[in-house]
């Protein structure tokens, strides 16, 4: 097994908050030369994209989740008898195909909330 140097573990580290904040992979940017401290400032940098994504995905989801149980009522007022017939109809809407976590990803709701409802 072989041991990555300080300079290769900082690239690795900055390669994956990259990721994180931006949702691809660094292209063009060569960290050969870059110091301890311009690592650090960089990880900074990207801590603070990451917070700010992460909180307008979570207002993202709230809206979703708004839209969709606005959704469901609207169907369950208007001939749906349960709530589950009504996602059933929101999954045959979408293509779904029954799938609850697709269907999740579908309408930009948060990972299993058709669980956690």
């Amino acid at each position: 097994m072989e041991t990555m140097t300080r300079q290769e573990e900082l690239q690795s580290i900055y390669w994956d908050m990259y990721k994180d904040a931006y949702g691809v992979r660094p292209r063009g940017i060569d960290t050969s030369s870059w110091t301890e401290v311009e690592f650090t400032s960089e990880f900074e940098h990207l801590a603070s994209v990451i917070k700010m994504e992460e909180l307008a995905r979570m207002e993202s989801e709230e809206k979703a989740a708004e839209r969709v149980e606005e959704q469901i009522a609207v169907l369950m007022a208007t001939g749906a008898r349960t709530r589950k017939n009504a996602i059933a109809w929101i999954h045959e809407a979408e293509g779904s195909n029954g799938d609850d976590e697709y269907l999740c990803f579908l309408l930009g709701l948060p990972y299993r909330y058709f669980a956690k409802v």
